[in-house]
C-alpha cells in the first residue's frame, strides 16, 4: 500500500493509521491507470465503487493491531452499490468528502485490487453497474523493518 504524505505525516506527529480513519473513511474502488502515488489526482480512472458500513456510515478498523497487521472490524458489513461497470484496478481508503484530487495534505492510501495476490481481492474480475459489492476481509499492514 502507497500512503500519501499526509497520512505519513499524520503517523508521525499526532496519531495512528487507526485514529485517522475509524468512522470517518470509506474505500474507493476504481477502473483505469493506477495513479503514481496516493497525492496524486485519479483522473482518467472510474470509480467503480465506493464501500462503506452498511453501505451509508464510515467504516472502521478491529479494537486493536496484533503483528504489525490492523484488520477489519469484523462486526461490520462494509458494502456498496456498484456506479459503474468495470475492471478494478486500484483503491483508495480516504476520509469521506476527499475530493481525489492532487493533495500532499489528504489523509489516504492506495493499493491493488484482483481476484488474487493483490492489497484487496475480489470475486470478480468484473464489477457491474446496479450490483452490490462487499468487501468480507481487509487489513492495513505496516511492514516490518
Amino acid at each position: 500500500m502507497k500512503p500519501s504524505t499526509g497520512l505519513r505525516n499524520h503517523v508521525l506527529a499526532s496519531g495512528s493509521v487507526k485514529a485517522a480513519f475509524d468512522g470517518v473513511s470509506e474505500i474507493r474502488i476504481y477502473a483505469g491507470a493506477i495513479p503514481a502515488d496516493a497525492d496524486a489526482a485519479t483522473t482518467g480512472a472510474t470509480l467503480l465503487v465506493t464501500l462503506k458500513k452498511d453501505g451509508t456510515d464510515g467504516i472502521s478498523f478491529a479494537a486493536s493491531p496484533a503483528g504489525g497487521v490492523l484488520a477489519k472490524n469484523p462486526s461490520e458489513t462494509w458494502t456498496g452499490l456498484i456506479a459503474a461497470s468495470g475492471a478494478p484496478a486500484f483503491f483508495r481508503h480516504v476520509i469521506t468528502g476527499d475530493a481525489d484530487g492532487e493533495s500532499t495534505a489528504a489523509l489516504r492510501y492506495q493499493g491493488s485490487v484482483g481476484v488474487v495476490g493483490a492489497e484487496i481481492n475480489l470475486t470478480s474480475a468484473a464489477l457491474v453497474s446496479g450490483e452490490s459489492q462487499a468487501l468480507a476481509y481487509y487489513q492495513f499492514t505496516w511492514p516490518a523493518g
